[in-house]
């Protein structure tokens, strides 16, 4: 191979025999996926990725789409960012997602508010019994380097608001952008002493969540270890990402009917897309 590096020929030449080249985690280009849901045409594929364990994705995406993510072996960990696509000083808002819903816990028609009561996603289908956790945030350097060694982007653990970073410096967005996340697949739940119960698994492979978009909105994905995670290794295996364009949520549909907390929310997103 250092033979192969040093001649620069040789080394185009090597390289263009890689394009070819499938590896477990990857995105594919252009989109393809054997599996989207009936009455999907692939012509409204917008994004499939598959993201290695400690790897993320960004992606900014058209109001009314669907983002499915599939928990491949049964110990992915997704935290995401979410913001506005046109005003990113909106984002996701763990505050405003609790108090409008009452509820801390996540699943099937839940939510996912921003800090100007609106609507980002909702969660269009959920196939995890419910673990997903809206409390403890992802990992930094610091805790990774406690837990791990190491906790550096460019180390063999990195952390998730690294990885944030480096999604949102994608879409110009910088350090003072990064919020608190919301995590799929690994869950949380309060225990009567006040005590958070991490839900670590592993978990039955290929578990997955439908997010449907309300707003266009740009998604950062972080595929990293749950901060609360006590397993003493780097634990994580892949995610995969599928995205397609769909209708914007009708007046009758019955999750933004399904409260009137709700509703207002919706009603604010059509407001706002009423200019």
């Amino acid at each position: 191979m250092t033979q192969v590096l040093a001649n620069p020929n040789a080394a185009r030449e090597h390289a263009r025999a890689m394009g070819s080249t499938v590896v477990e985690a990857m995105p594919v280009l252009p989109p393809a996926a054997p599996d989207l849901p009936n009455g999907i045409s692939a012509d409204a594929l917008l994004w499939e990725e598959t993201v290695a364990p400690g790897g993320y994705a960004t992606r900014r995406l058209p109001r009314g789409s669907r983002l499915r993510l599939i928990d491949v072996k049964g110990d992915a960990c997704a935290s995401l960012q979410i913001f506005n696509a046109e005003m990113p000083t909106e984002r996701y808002s763990f505050a405003d997602t609790v108090k409008i819903q009452w509820n801390a816990y996540l699943g099937a028609g839940k939510l996912l508010l921003s800090d100007m009561g609106r609507v980002l996603m909702s969660i269009a289908e959920d196939g995890t019994d419910g673990t997903h956790d809206t409390f403890s945030g992802t990992s930094n350097a610091h805790t990774n380097a406690a837990k791990y060694g190491d906790g550096r982007n460019s180390g063999q653990c990195p952390n998730g608001r690294d990885r944030f970073l480096l999604g949102a410096a994608k879409h110009g967005l910088q350090r003072r952008d990064i919020h608190a996340a919301v995590t799929l697949f690994k869950g949380a739940r309060i225990a009567d002493d006040g005590m958070i119960q991490p839900q670590i698994g592993p978990f039955e492979p290929g578990r997955e969540v439908i997010l449907r978009a309300e707003m266009e909105v740009i998604v950062i994905i972080a595929n990293v270890p749950h901060v609360l995670d006590p397993r003493s290794d780097y634990t994580v295996t892949p995610l995969r990402l599928t995205a397609w364009r769909g209708p914007v949520t009708a007046e009758n549909d019955p999750i933004r009917s399904a409260t009137p907390e709700g509703l207002r929310a919706f009603l604010n997103v059509e407001d706002y897309y009423r200019r």
